[in-house]
């Protein structure tokens, strides 16, 4: 199972500390648009940390299948299949959203068994 591109995605207190901080460990903010105010995702080379303040409650890894900012990947697995897959594992999902339509956006959690947050997320 491709799970597709990963990032981590910390739960900060100020978005512009934790800006300043990782700008200072070399990384550059690439999203979001000028519009959103409580996000952003942070890059160093290949190494992506998105920050968020007010959105998550933890720290959370963060997959998406299919593609990374508006890039679609070629030959992806669609998270509906992924979602399918891991279901008849016996993995819990929860907070599903876009599951109506057969392809397109969606996305999920599941939780690893020391309740860590994993965010499989699909944009396109």
């Amino acid at each position: 199972m491709n799970l597709g591109p990963f990032s981590i995605c910390l739960a900060v207190k100020d978005l512009q500390a934790s800006r300043s901080f990782y700008e200072k460990l070399g990384f550059t903010a690439v999203s979001p648009d000028p519009e959103h105010t409580n996000w952003l995702v942070m890059k160093n080379d290949k190494t992506e940390v998105a920050i968020f303040q007010g959105i998550f409650e933890k720290n959370t890894l963060c997959f998406n299948p299919g593609g990374h900012f508006g890039k679609p990947l070629t030959g992806f697995t669609d998270i509906r299949e992924i979602r399918r897959e891991l279901k008849a594992k016996g993995v819990e999902t929860t907070e599903e959203t876009g599951f109506d339509s057969k392809s397109g956006p969606a996305g999920f959690f599941v939780a690893d068994p020391d309740g860590n947050p994993i965010l499989i997320e699909q944009h396109v």
